[in-house]
Formats: C-alpha cells, structure tokens, sequence
C-alpha cells in the first residue's frame, strides 16, 4: 500500500494524537471515580457517603484542571452541595479555569518549569485545607507529573531561591527526574509524605496520573501522600555527582542537608487511612497509539519505557538507524516508542531554545542526512518522524514537539539551513519553527512523559 509523504504525516500525527486523547485526565478520573446510590467507588473501593461529612480535593500537577474537572463531573451538582465539596489545585498560569467547587490556582508561569512565590502561596492554602479535616471527612489528592515544581514548600532554613537555584543547575547538568526528585524532597514539607502526614481526614486517596516510567510512586510529584525513602545523605550523593558545590549555589542547601540527622525516626506513617493509586501512564498512550496504527492499516510495534533512557540526541539516533532499517527491509511499517530522555544543556550564554523532544526530532534529522546519499536531499523519503510531549509542552517553548520529514527536508535545504549548529546549542526551537516542523496543542491537561511515532512507506 502506497502512503504519499502528506497522508504518512497525517498517519503519524493522528497515531500520537490517540496517544494523548487515551489519557485525558477528565476520562482516566472519571473511569476511577462512580457514585451509586449512597456508595462512591473510587478507585475500586467502596465508600458508604453516608459516613461522610465533608469531602475536600486537593493536589498538583499539569492535568490537575482536568482531573478536578473529572471528580466534579463524577460527583454531580447534589453530592458536591451535599458534602460540601471544596478544593485548591496547583497547576501552570494556562492550566487555569473555573470549576465549580474546587479552586483552579496558578502555581507558575505557563513554560516555567520551577517552583515560584505563587507555587508556594497555592501550597499553603493546600496544607491550611489538610489540616481542617476531622475524621468524618475524605480527602482526594489529584497528583500528575509537574508537580514537584508546582506544589512548593521549602524546609526550614531553605529559601525560595535556593530551591530554585538547585533545579535550574541539576535541569542543565542533565539529572534525571529521580535524582531532582531525591533532592526536592529532603529540601521540601510537603514532598516525600508530607503532604499525608499533615492530613488529617479518617480517608486520603490519591489518584495519580504518572510521568515518571516505571511509575514508582515516590518519585511522581516527589511523592507528597508516599512514604518516603530516600535520605539528605541520597540528596548529598546526587549533588556531589553533578559537582555542584563548584558552582555558584546557596550554601544554605549544604548546610540543611549536612546538620540533619541521618538516624533520626520519622513519624509513624498512617498506612491504614492512605491510599495511592495510579489511574493513567505511558503504557495506556502507547498501547492507544498502537490500536489507532492498527486502524490506519499499519503493522506496527510498539514499547513503553519502564527505564529511564539516555539523551534525546542518542534515542534520536536509534529512531533514524530504525527508520532507515524499517525503509528497506520487510516487516513492520510502524514504530511506536514511549520515554523520557534527558537533554544536557549547553552553557547559558550559548544556549537557544527548545526542549528535549524537539532536541531529539533533530538529532535523528542530523543522522539520516549525515548517511544519506546525493547530499541527504532524499534524507526522510518515504519516512516520517515525530517525537511529542503528552503534556503539550516540551521545554521553555510553547511547542509540544517536533514532526520531520521529506517535506521539511525541501524546506531546510531551500533556506539553506543545517541541524548541526542548533543542536550544539539547544536551539531545535528555532530549527523547525521556519520550517513548519513544531506540534502545537495548547495545555493537554494530562503528562504521561513523551510519545514517538516513525511510520515509513517502502514504495
């Protein structure tokens, strides 16, 4: 069967778009969350209402709009009156709507993935509404991926800008997400259990939507209703392998990690009254994807990560050597992957824009065009590669990822334009934008970490 390069673009985008659409946050809340009667299932455990006094919905996390969304939909109009339903959710400045009874708050800028004031302001009235309850009442906790930066709550002695100081360093030094999330939660109150052990309702339940592969829990949204684990001695050691006490970082960070004490008992922690459950993650988008190649007449593959991968630039190479295999040989038509890479920053001053699935997209582009023929004029004939972010958002752009083929190919080469220079510098933002290669979606109100789709016609 013969795909023209625009029906093999339409394929991919629409493979990855089932990807998204598969974990909308509304949905996957709505699926875990059914009221009968006087009986409220959440998440496959029955609740008699009739025992309930109050019930309050508090969380983080870029899908929390559209999850609280979904817990107000579940609920209906006379059982959130009934049980006085009220909430505070933290999410980025272009999450925000109006809700009905649970309050939508701007943690951060839209694009601006640190904790600010604002985060920290929306996190307190969190804690303020935990600390309210009595044990009649039941607490439901939204938490998705984003928001360790959204939910902000320095330790004593830790200001606001040293947090801020030590995610910027550990982003551009390339830690991965269980590394930030190690040191966030020894530096936090709320992080690592916290949130739970402030609580206090008879029920906590947490419904969470992972970014995080594997989905260990204590490390999504630095695990705020999870015990927690790790150790300052494990925030030290992570530190210490990215060499950040040569950089230019607050002391303060050294000085609270050092004094605490490596042998003090933590609270006891109220297993019987907490619940934490994982209602959507890169496995349900990938197997989505998958279903909606198979529906296009593609034979396919597909793998989610349980791992966490390399750089952008080596996943991106690995795509173009398949791409280039799947062209030639018999077999499947369609490639469908799910990760998270990690992108080692160049230095500020060199520095342009992008984020790491853009980064990547680039990367297989550079390798396909550095082992093509006739000058890599036909480098993606018969090829299309995309790489998205399932949160809409890659990077400090307003892009959800980058989609290449022979058409942006003509484009490049017609202005005279090379990927090298922009990966060197992080600048893929700018490589695809005159090019027509962005994905743009808006806020997906969901993160299930990122989507790949490859599809290729041998015709």
């Amino acid at each position: 069967m013969s795909r023209p390069s625009q029906q093999l673009r339409a394929d991919a985008l629409a493979i990855w778009q089932a990807s998204v659409d598969a974990v909308r946050s509304d949905t996957l809340v709505r699926q875990h969350l059914q009221v009968t009667g006087d009986q409220l299932d959440l998440a496959g455990e029955f609740i008699d209402l009739r025992r309930i006094r109050r019930i309050v919905v508090v969380g983080a996390g870029k899908a929390g709009t559209g999850m609280a969304a979904g817990v107000e939909q579940a609920l209906g109009p006379e059982l959130l009156a009934a049980k006085n339903v009220t909430g505070w959710i933290n999410v980025p400045a272009d999450c925000v709507r109006e809700l009905d009874s649970i309050h939508v708050h701007a943690a951060r800028p839209a694009g601006v993935n640190e904790p600010t004031s604002d985060g920290v302001a929306g996190t307190r009235k969190i804690m303020q509404l935990v600390e309210s309850l009595q044990d009649s009442d039941l607490c439901i906790c939204l938490i998705s991926g984003g928001g360790s930066a959204l939910l902000p709550a320095p330790a004593p002695g830790i200001t606001l800008e040293a947090k801020q100081q030590i995610t910027r360093f550990l982003s551009g030094a390339g830690a991965n997400i269980r590394e930030l999330n190690t040191v966030r939660k020894q530096l936090s109150q709320v992080k690592g259990g916290g949130l739970a052990l402030a609580a206090t309702a008879g029920q906590l339940v947490t419904l969470i939507i992972s970014d995080v592969l594997g989905d260990p829990l204590e490390f999504i949204a630095s695990g705020p209703t999870v015990p927690d684990e790790t150790t300052p001695a494990d925030a030290l050691e992570v530190l210490d392998r990215y060499a950040a006490r040569k950089a230019d970082l607050d002391e303060s960070v050294w000085t609270f990690l050092e004094r605490a004490e490596p042998n003090a008992s933590k609270p006891s922690w109220p297993a019987g009254r907490i619940r934490n459950v994982v209602i959507g993650n890169l496995a349900v988008a990938v197997d989505a994807a998958g279903a909606a190649a198979e529906r296009l007449g593609y034979d396919f593959v597909m793998q989610a990560a349980t791992e966490l991968e390399g750089t952008a630039d080596s996943i991106g190479h690995q795509l173009a050597s398949m791409a280039s295999q799947m062209r030639r040989e018999d077999g499947p038509e369609c490639l469908i992957t799910g990760g998270e890479p990690i992108v080692k920053l160049a230095p500020p001053d060199q520095r342009g824009s992008g984020g790491r699935n853009q980064q990547l997209v680039l990367a297989a582009l550079d390798k396909c065009l550095r082992e093509a023929g006739s000058g890599g004029r036909s480098a993606l004939r018969g090829i299309v590669l995309l790489s998205g972010g399932t949160d809409g958002e890659d990077g400090p752009t307003d892009a959800a990822g980058a989609i290449a083929d022979q058409e942006l190919v003509d484009r490049m080469f017609a202005a005279g334009m090379s990927p090298d220079t922009y990966l060197r510098r992080n600048d893929a933002y700018n490589f695809f934008h005159p090019l027509h290669g962005l994905i743009h979606t808006g806020p997906t109100h969901t993160n299930v970490c990122d989507v790949r789709v490859l599809v290729v016609d041998r015709t």
